[in-house]
């Protein structure tokens, strides 16, 4: 049996994914609130801020800059770029709701109608071309207020805001959207809380127990957005999104084996245990005690979890990991998100990022294994610097190169028995970079005029990668 003897299933969600923040812009407009990446500095600066343990969350204009506050200004364009999406051929975009834009501060008693009639306009312009809305509630983003008044998820009470802000936009859109996220990468906050737990670790000493009291939090309020949705809108679908790195071990010495288990449970299972099982892992029991923490739960949460597990399991997948227990610094791998070894056997990204197409069909069959919970990509993609050439055109081959490769990863999956249900690649259009709050890091079939010193005309350009993948969508993944 051969690649093409399995295609992809028949309604396989192809498409693309963005987040709010990352796109939207109008940062002030609509009634909005400011969110944690509003006060997030660009350039390779925020990355050193994602780590300060003094890091205030206030604005300081004089001395930084914040591509987030205009980003590509899609809350202006949004049928332009939608028509674009529709033009491709997509069956899908992901996208998410920004939480500030409901409840200004995060904590009102009622939301603002400014904001639910954005994403009303947005859905409905989605559904004009018959592209299905997969929508994001947490992405990296959560109300300031909510930080500098109640400490972000440390505090408990954001379950009570949560599900207000959640019931809100499950009973505003539950006849226009059918797949629902709880949060973006949840995993992700072991190593850097700012994004998606909102609040900066003060000491080193206190880093676990702050971590995992919160997620324990965010572990319960998605378990209540689950039991909503299957409550208010009994037709959809809500998931989990995790980063999934499959870990290797930079060699078969038993010690580095294990070692390379351990980080692979604690990053990759963790969190998908909890919302997929509906229960802590027994691997974490030992962890806790040898960092002392002791969780505060709640009489019931245990409960609520193990009755509200997700539908299905998204992923994002940019690179796998190389794992040694003792590593010294010149080994480390500093592109990837997770340091690591270098892997002599793949190629990087002009970031760094290692390569790894095959990891995706091993990440797949890992995860399919463990859960047997239908699986969706929605993030994938390939971050460059893209020349335009004289006569407009943009040639980016080598995203469609890595891109092929890892649809082809796909469906080696899909041979192997794995139940996926979409493939919505990152940033399909240009955006602001979460990390480092780059333009020049580019991921989209679309070409946007903005660059990293803010200049530009946000004028939209189609890259080589448009058309291929507009090909891909139309033979389902047959011609690549």
């Amino acid at each position: 049996m051969n690649f093409q003897d399995k295609k992809f299933p028949e309604g396989f969600l192809w498409g693309g994914a963005t987040a709010a923040n990352q796109l939207e812009g109008a940062y002030l407009e609509g009634g909005k609130g400011l969110n944690t990446p509003d006060v997030l500095p660009g350039g390779k600066v925020r990355l050193k801020v994602l780590k300060d343990p003094g890091f205030d969350f206030e604005l300081n204009l004089d001395k930084y800059t914040y591509p987030n506050h205009e980003a590509i200004d899609f809350y202006h364009r949004y049928k332009e770029d939608i028509a674009l999406f529709a033009e491709m051929g997509f069956k899908a975009f992901r996208l998410s709701i920004s939480w500030s834009r409901i409840f200004p501060n995060g904590n009102e008693s009622t939301p603002n109608e400014e904001g639910l009639a954005f994403y009303d306009r947005v859905f409905d312009e989605l559904h004009k071309y018959n592209i299905e809305p997969v929508v994001t509630i947490s992405h990296y983003e959560l109300p300031v207020h909510l930080v500098k008044e109640y400490g972000g998820w440390r505090n408990r009470e954001l379950v009570v805001f949560f599900e207000r802000y959640v019931t809100a936009i499950f009973n505003r859109y539950k006849d226009k959207v059918k797949y629902w996220m709880t949060f973006n990468e949840i995993n992700s906050s072991l190593h850097m809380p700012i994004l998606g737990l909102g609040f900066a670790i003060q000491k080193e000493e206190d880093h676990y127990q702050p971590t995992f009291q919160a997620y324990h939090h965010q572990f319960v309020a998605s378990a209540k957005a689950v039991q909503l949705c299957h409550e208010m809108i009994p037709d959809a679908q809500i998931g989990c999104m995790i980063v999934y790195l499959p870990t290797y071990s930079v060699d078969s010495n038993p010690e580095n084996v294990l070692y390379a288990l351990k980080e692979e449970q604690l990053f990759n299972y963790f969190c998908g245990d909890v919302q997929v099982r509906g229960e802590y892992p027994a691997f974490i029991n030992r962890y806790w005690k040898e960092h002392k923490i002791e969780l505060e739960i709640q009489e019931g949460d245990l409960e609520l979890i193990k009755e509200n597990t997700v539908d299905y399991i998204s992923i994002s997948y940019y690179m796998s990991r190389t794992e040694k227990k003792d590593k010294t610094p010149e080994e480390v791998g500093h592109g990837n998100i997770l340091g690591g070894i270098k892997n002599s056997f793949l190629k990087a990204s002009e970031w760094g990022w290692e390569i790894d197409p095959i990891g995706l069909q091993i990440s797949l069959n890992q995860l399919y294994d463990r859960y047997q919970k239908p699986i969706f990509v929605v993030e994938n993609g390939f971050g460059a610097y893209d020349k335009v050439e004289e006569d407009g055109s943009i040639n980016d081959e080598y995203r469609i190169d890595y891109l092929r490769e890892h649809i082809k990863a796909m469906g080696e999956a899909i041979q192997d028995g794995v139940e996926l249900m979409g493939y919505t690649s990152w940033g399909c259009i240009d955006l602001v970079s979460a990390s480092t709050g780059e333009m020049s890091k580019r991921y989209g079939y679309i070409y946007v005029d903005k660059h990293d010193d803010g200049s530009g005309t946000l004028e939209r350009k189609k890259k080589k990668s448009f058309f291929w993948y507009q090909n891909v969508i139309a033979t389902n993944g047959e011609h690549l």
